[in-house]
Order: C-alpha cells, then structure tokens, then sequence
C-alpha cells in the first residue's frame, strides 16, 4: 500500500473520529455548547495539520466557525474536506501530509 492510501485511509478514520467528537455536544445539555469554545480552536489547528496549503488554512478556518456557531455541529467539516480532497480533487498532492 501506497503512502497516499495510507494517508487516505488514515485521514478518513481522523476526520470521522474528530467530526464524532465535535458532535458530542448535542450529547451533552447545557455543558455541550461550552465544549464548542474549547474544541473550535483544536479542530482548526487540526485540519490545518492534515491538510496542507491554502486549501487546509480555508478548511481550518471553516472547520473553526462551524464549531464556534452554535447549531452547526452536524456538520461533518472533516469528512466533507477528505471527500473534497481525495474524490473531487484527487490530483492535488499539497493536500496529505506525511506522517
């Protein structure tokens, strides 16, 4: 297996991972939305790690609003970016890092 299936595979896996974790605050009554202030940060520096250029700042910035707006959480911002960028664009390789 390639470094870039790897990283393909591995990015999904994150992405489902971290867009569960910013769901978790429809979980949690009155305490969730408080958990937007701290995971809004982390899952903008997050996407910034994996994926790299122009397009992951865009998507660290988008992925830091959606979280920071309260009612936006089901938006999966992680699973959206890897679809974006191994489906709809799959040629670009500025996008993986290499872990």
């Amino acid at each position: 297996m390639s470094t870039v299936e790897k990283n393909k595979i591995r990015n999904l896996f994150l992405g489902l991972v971290f867009d569960a974790i910013g769901m978790v605050s429809f979980l949690i009554p009155g305490i969730g939305e408080f958990s937007d202030i701290i995971w809004a940060p982390i899952s903008g520096w997050l996407m910034t790690r994996m994926y790299k250029g122009r397009i992951g700042q865009v998507a660290g910035a988008v992925a830091f609003i959606e979280e920071l707006v309260p009612g936006l959480d089901f938006i999966p911002s992680f699973t959206l970016m890897w679809f974006y960028s191994y489906v709809l664009k799959p040629s670009r390789k500025e996008k993986v890092i290499e872990a």
